[in-house]
């Protein structure tokens, strides 16, 4: 089958940082599914470990995390979908991933695609929608019912902004306050339902006082944390809740929240399937639900970029546009 994959982590503007590349197609067994990758999509975690992780024994590197396909053989475990079935995932951070014709996964994980799209604009969705949702609702239990509390997101025009965007606006009454730099990401998600929009190149408390926008009771932070941390510190609701699923340099201290009782929220879309936690159907779940939301038209997808067929010089343009933190919505590409 065809692949896309690496050797050595090197710049993506070296040709070789990933390479088309053929492998033996894999078999299904037990819980996996076989698919047929029909369109994949990329996403910052793509880039992260193509930069950091060097495979072992000279063997090549498959990633990618967002797929829709055909589900071609199913393991003998399984019970969820049969052979001809079109899904969407995310998958699983320790196996190989979706840069290939055809990809093993787990399918506890596994959504059935929304009937309404395309392969190419429903691989836009699982990984953000499911980081998007697992945050707001599993972690941070955001509240769905009172209309006198409002979120701040921060980054709130990328791949996990925009989807969650449309989620606080169609599944909570809350006031949804994003940040944007550009008129072009402002307008954006004032489309998906932002009712604010402030610039996160300037002092958020100052931008806050400007617009006479009350203290939020929720904030999310997508990228840049550890650059807006005073800023948060000094904006959210006493007794607030703050998540965020970036990775600040240096780390992130906690201990200016004490004051304000703030709980603080990790969401890593991928524990789930790394540690086989006992809820891990939960993913199917919420991909199902996402699902219907597209396909009643209450929720779009957020495909910003279709970057053609997929290949090796393809996903490098994506990785490199992703890395140069340009990106709206999300890049995906579509047949090999």
């Amino acid at each position: 089958m065809k692949a896309i994959g690496y050797k050595k982590s090197l710049p993506i503007d070296n040709e070789n940082s990933l390479q088309d590349i053929e492998l033996q197609t894999p078999k299904a067994t037990g819980k996996d599914l076989l698919v047929e990758v029909k369109a994949i999509s990329v996403n910052p975690v793509d880039y992260k470990i193509r930069q950091n992780v060097t495979p072992e024994n000279d063997e090549w590197k498959v990633i990618g995390w967002d797929a829709a396909g055909i589900v071609t053989a199913v393991g003998e475990e399984t019970s969820l979908f049969k052979v001809g079935d079109e899904v969407y995932y995310a998958g699983d951070l320790t196996r190989s991933g979706s840069n290939a014709q055809f990809q093993l996964v787990d399918e506890r994980i596994v959504g059935k695609k929304p009937k309404s799209l395309s392969f190419g604009d429903a691989a836009a969705l699982p990984l953000t929608s499911l980081t998007a949702w697992e945050l707001l609702f599993d972690r941070m239990q955001v509240s769905t019912e009172d209309p006198n509390k409002s979120i701040l997101v921060i980054g709130a025009a990328g791949g996990v902004g925009s989807i969650m965007t449309q989620l606080l606006k169609q599944l909570t009454k809350l006031t949804i306050i994003g940040t944007a730099s550009r008129e072009e990401t402002t307008n954006w998600l004032k489309e998906l339902g932002a009712h604010h929009v402030i610039n996160h190149r300037n002092k958020l408390s100052d931008e806050f006082k400007t617009y006479k926008l009350p203290q939020p009771d929720y904030i999310v932070s997508l990228n840049a944390t550890g650059l807006h941390k005073d800023e948060i510190v000094k904006i959210i609701k006493p007794q607030g809740k703050f998540g965020f699923i970036d990775d600040p340099k240096g780390g992130f201290n906690i201990m200016p929240f004490k004051t304000k009782a703030v709980s603080t929220h990790i969401e890593f879309m991928f524990t789930r399937s790394m540690f086989q936690t006992d809820d891990i159907i939960k993913q199917h779940n919420i991909l199902n639900e996402v699902s219907k939301l597209i396909d009643a038209e209450t929720i779009k997808t957020t495909v910003g970029e279709h970057f053609g067929k997929i290949n090796a010089e393809n996903i490098r343009r994506a990785h490199a546009l992703l890395e140069s933190g340009k990106a709206k919505g999300k890049i995906v590409l579509e047949n090999f």
